[in-house]
């Protein structure tokens, strides 16, 4: 008998939160569907909202759908009110109080919930309410999304666009620049997911943007980029309300996309997906000597030289005068002991841009190198006479050595009177040949 009655008492409770739900439920979409809310109308919803968060975990599907799509709306409606009242008609500050990207997030997240479980059911009851609402309400989330940016706030400007898109996926553009600025936001994994997003989608980007210069004011007015929008100008332009129209060409994105998902995946340290990506970008891109240059960097740090002066290579033959290119070539070839190689490719990077100190720089080095020989050489030497001959031709190719290496020195301090150095470098060579004068010079240029 005590069990039946607790078995009572508990399907009583039961159904009297049933019946809450239902009771908020109707309450919040009584007050939704009024063509004007009061003050007290937002008071009352708001509290019905926070009353129900409890009682809606245990719901049915439908009562949790709408519920959250009450409460996703609420910004929205208390928004609405406050801006009709006159005292705030000239206040677009008090949009942000309201708009916030968490606002915005649940909004997207809860209208593509009603729309998904609407069109699952058969039921439309909100659909196009809903469709109406992101119609209205894009423009200023695309605003908000710009005063973000301007405020420096990259990684919320790059969700608010991403939730723009979520709202309206044929607007693929959108996510195009929240890839950008989660970029800037160094938010790399995020803006890797919509790069590929976007690389799925086969987004190009490319288009044709229409421009025409308004009579009134003489500025130039963007219509868009659609065939909608060419007719827009043209009629306005038959009214004579706008003149002077200009088109333009704005080129695809995909080499841009393919690059960025590249360098993102070499910033996140994944080399072998780097590479891949990298082949890829230059498949869409076999211009771009920059692209030729991050995979070969990626073979450098790994060390394998063979692949990174092959790529190098490629690239000089798209961009010959690139003096950089040149001049890791040269590195490369002084690093494998290949000199002669080295100090070509060090004088054809001067060749190109007479003013690259590290160029003069890496050749003085590479003449100085030769004087350890000689040095080891006349240390072995012993006091006979015959041996002290071969010191003095030693000695002489030494000081020759020298005096290769001067004017490359002479070219470095020239370049860069801060290179401290370079100036001790050649300070030592002046007084390994006696040229003591050079060296006094140099050094008071030391102390200053």
């Amino acid at each position: 008998m005590k069990s039946k009655v607790l078995l009572l008492v508990s399907s009583i409770l039961i159904s009297t939160a049933a019946l809450a739900q239902k009771d908020e439920l109707k309450t919040l979409k009584k007050i939704y569907g009024r063509e004007k809310i009061s003050d007290s109308d937002m008071e009352l919803y708001k509290t019905t909202l926070v009353n129900g968060e409890s009682l809606i975990a245990g719901s049915t599907e439908d009562d949790k759908v709408y519920f959250g799509f009450y409460k996703a709306m609420s910004p929205i409606l208390e928004l609405n009110l406050v801006m009709t009242k006159p005292e705030n008609a000239k206040n677009p500050g008090l949009i942000l109080k309201y708009l916030t990207v968490e606002n915005v997030s649940m909004l997207v997240s809860n209208l593509n919930s009603t729309l998904a479980f609407e069109k699952k059911s058969g039921k439309q009851l909100y659909t196009k309410d809903i469709q109406e609402t992101i119609t209205s309400f894009k423009p200023m989330l695309v605003s908000y999304a710009v005063a973000l940016s301007g405020d420096s706030k990259m990684k919320e400007a790059a969700n608010v666009l991403a939730s723009i898109y979520e709202l309206d996926k044929t607007d693929v553009e959108k996510l195009y620049f929240a890839a950008n600025y989660a970029v800037n936001a160094k938010e790399y994994e995020k803006a890797l997911k919509y790069y590929g997003e976007l690389k799925s989608l086969n987004f190009s980007g490319e288009c044709t943007q229409y421009y025409a210069k308004n009579v009134l004011n003489e500025k130039e007015d963007y219509f868009g980029n659609t065939p909608e929008a060419k007719t827009d100008r043209e009629s306005k332009i038959k009214l004579k309300l706008y003149s002077d129209p200009r088109d333009e060409k704005i080129p695809s994105k995909r080499p841009e996309i393919f690059k960025s998902i590249a360098l993102i995946l070499l910033e996140l340290g994944k080399s072998d997906e780097a590479k891949q990506a990298l082949k890829e970008a230059r498949v869409e891109s076999p211009e771009d000597v920059g692209l030729i240059i991050s995979e070969s960097n990626i073979y450098l740090k790994e060390n394998d030289m063979v692949s990174y002066k092959k790529l190098i290579s490629v690239a000089l033959e798209k961009n010959p005068n690139n003096a950089d290119l040149v001049f890791n070539l040269g590195v490369i070839s002084y690093n494998n002991k290949e000199l002669a190689d080295a100090e070509k490719y060090y004088l054809k990077a001067i060749e190109i841009d007479p003013k690259y100190g590290n160029a003069y720089l890496n050749l003085a080095i590479l003449k100085l190198d030769a004087e350890k020989i000689l040095i080891d050489k006349m240390n072995k030497l012993g006091t006979s006479a015959p041996e002290m001959k071969k010191y003095d031709v030693l000695k002489k190719q030494r000081e020759d050595v020298y005096k290769s290496a001067i004017p490359y020195l002479k070219k470095v301090v020239e370049l860069d009177p801060q290179n401290v150095e370079a100036i001790k470098t050649l300070i030592g060579v002046y007084n390994a040949i006696e040229l003591f004068d050079e060296a006094k010079a140099l050094k008071a240029l030391l102390k200053k």
